[in-house]
């Protein structure tokens, strides 16, 4: 995969629909992170709570083939009532995103709240 500077010009370099679907996320992530930027981090965007990418780092999207995968560094300590979150490596979890419809706003930004507050 290409390297690329810029969120802006990974989200652009995707296909559609996974264009459409990392656009649609990286908005709702940074309504629901305000002030926190977002940045490439191992060649995907990821939000940190730090200056450095990488530093205190709370959420990521990442395409692939058929998805983007939205997930939350420390998503496991995360309360899911709608058991959308997926266990992932350590104390990562995630969602397949397959269409925009499978952002659910407020859920998001409730996981991300959560998320955000165990870096703080």
């Amino acid at each position: 995969m290409a390297k690329f500077e810029t969120v802006e010009a990974y989200v652009e370099s995707l296909d559609a629909p996974l264009r459409d679907i990392a656009e649609h996320a990286r908005k709702t992530i940074d309504a629901a992170l305000i002030g926190v930027e977002a940045a490439m981090w191992h060649g995907h965007p990821v939000w940190s709570l730090g200056e450095a990418p990488g530093k205190q780092p709370v959420a990521l999207i990442k395409a692939y083939g058929s998805y983007v995968t939205f997930a939350l560094w420390r998503g496991q300590s995360v309360t899911d009532p709608s058991g959308r979150l997926e266990a992932a490596s350590r104390e990562m979890a995630q969602v397949k995103l397959r269409s925009v419809a499978d952002i659910d706003a407020d859920l998001f930004t409730c996981w991300l709240h959560q998320a955000r507050d165990l870096e703080a």
